[in-house]
């Protein structure tokens, strides 16, 4: 299929000697007709080898189940577009979960529609020489931004019937039942009136149908993982100048190894040297890394699919714990065992949280710091043991670092685990610099331990398993990638 087909009319250029977006005065010279008419003369048609995309059997799965809870309705599921970062620079585009999640479609702009049965994608195209679109336009045109894939190239990657995104507003002014994932393209909202309690309704299905992950989605999960534990390394690995440079620096080496072997960073990294970590999320990350403190990082790689992974580990800056710290580090490393231990098919969500909090308040009841017996304190009337652990324990991980968050709360929070589930496990204790409750010795410090658990037929797997969490073996490790 020809390029020239696909006139993108959605590109209304300003006149000659204006600007093609605003923001932008003072960058774009004026466009006499003359160099306007040269400019769309003379180029060649190239197709770009796009290959077909392994995710389209599991993706044709999806929509198909998606179709059959709203049998006779038509589903529209936007990627979203572009978000301004300032002025006329915009953020690098992050398609919207459950539009990827369903077709595997990661260009801006598109919008699926699934209907009786028939799943089409709108799509912008690249830029068409038969507008000023491909040489003027800052946003989407192709020397600027270089060359998005053809209706053609994305239908046959994804496997999908893919049409010119003009044509969606007359498919979208039909008289069918129709229901929108709202919030993600106002255009898509406005064609469409809205049904709170049928668009919410339908958020819900979209997050629940990630709850259980399949094989693709798992091996993606565990490659993430994997290039997180890299980029904890590459960290550890340039010690020296994390001391010279600080939080920072740790925050750079990961993201190029995010951005070398992923898409991007699942979420903003947390590098909390000495109190910071007490901040749960602290991504300012401007603060010196100081020998004797301990330095918690919380970061996760986004793989070039999208999935996330979320792993938190805390860190001796000297390489060696202190045997305050080592009793503290101690005492969260157990309440994490004791929550993973807890994850399988068949208990609740919670009990991870549950088997971790009690480990944590014993331990707590223990330094002499609960107001009252651990037995009170973890009374759901009570929990006065939070004022030092503040967050839950466990979050459901995949595509979104908080992963199904549309979801009910009696199939989420208040549900089974269910064997394909994957979720953190990360208890943490902190004790902030200004707490007078604890022992001056205490304050100012913050642990945390996270890990990328998925629930097997029988049990759990540790997707993340292969970044040290003992004291020791993290002592071990950081003393040889030092060396």
């Amino acid at each position: 299929m020809s390029d020239h087909t696909e006139t993108d009319a959605t590109a209304q250029l300003p006149p000659e000697g204006t600007d093609s977006k605003p923001g932008t005065q003072g960058h774009d010279q004026p466009v006499p007709e003359a160099y306007a008419s040269f400019m769309r003369q003379g180029w060649g048609d190239r197709e770009l080898d796009l290959p077909a995309h392994p995710v389209t059997a599991w993706t044709a799965r999806r929509r198909a189940r998606l179709a059959e809870t709203f049998p006779g309705e038509r589903l529209v599921v936007p990627a979203g577009t572009f978000k301004v970062r300032s002025n006329d620079t915009d953020y690098r585009f992050r398609p919207d979960t459950a539009h990827t999640y369903l077709c595997g479609n990661q260009t801006s702009d598109a919008v699926l529609v699934v209907e009786d049965g028939e799943s089409v994608l709108y799509a912008r195209p690249r830029s068409s020489r038969d507008t000023d679109e491909f040489f003027r336009d800052r946003q989407y045109g192709e020397l600027w931004v270089g060359r998005r894939p053809s209706l053609h190239e994305i239908s046959s990657s994804l496997g999908l019937t893919v049409r010119h995104l003009d044509e969606l507003p007359g498919r979208l002014r039909s008289s069918a039942k129709t229901r929108v994932l709202r919030g993600v393209d106002a255009s898509v909202d406005a064609e469409v009136p809205a049904d709170e309690g049928r668009d919410q309704d339908f958020a819900r299905v979209l997050s629940e149908m990630r709850l259980v992950k399949d094989e693709w989605e798992l091996r993606e999960l565990t490659e993430a993982c994997d290039i997180t534990t890299l980029g904890f390394t590459d960290s550890v690995r340039e010690w020296d100048n994390v001391l010279k440079y600080g939080e920072r620096w740790v925050e750079g080496t990961f993201f190029r190894r995010a951005r070398a072997m992923g898409n991007d960073i699942g979420y903003d990294s947390i590098v909390g040297g000495g109190k910071h970590a007490t901040t749960l999320h602290w991504i300012e990350n401007s603060g010196p890394i100081i020998p004797g403190e301990l330095v918690l990082l919380d970061m996760g790689v986004e793989g070039r699919n999208l999935y996330t992974a979320d792993v938190t580990r805390t860190l001796p800056v000297d390489g060696t714990f202190t045997a305050l710290q080592r009793d503290l580090y101690s005492l969260v490393l157990g309440a994490q065992q004791a929550g993973i231990d807890a994850v399988r098919p068949g208990v609740g969500f919670l009990e991870p949280h549950n088997a971790a909090m009690a480990v944590i308040a014993q331990g707590l009841g223990d330094l002499g710091l609960l107001p009252c017996s651990v037995e009170e304190a973890l009374s759901p009337d009570s929990r006065v043991y939070a004022r030092w652990t503040l967050h839950s324990t466990s979050h459901m991980l995949g595509m979104d670092v908080h992963d199904c968050a549309q979801a009910s709360r009696d199939t989420y929070h208040e549900g089974d685990l269910q064997a394909g589930m994957a979720l953190t496990v990360e208890p943490g204790l902190y004790f902030q610099e200004d707490d007078l409750l604890v022992p001056e010795e205490l304050r100012g410090i913050g642990i945390r331990i996270e890990d990328d658990i998925v629930v097997t037929a029988d049990g759990c797997t540790n997707l993340s398993a292969s970044l040290p969490r003992e004291a020791d073996a993290i002592e071990e490790w950081m003393g040889a990638l030092r060396a």
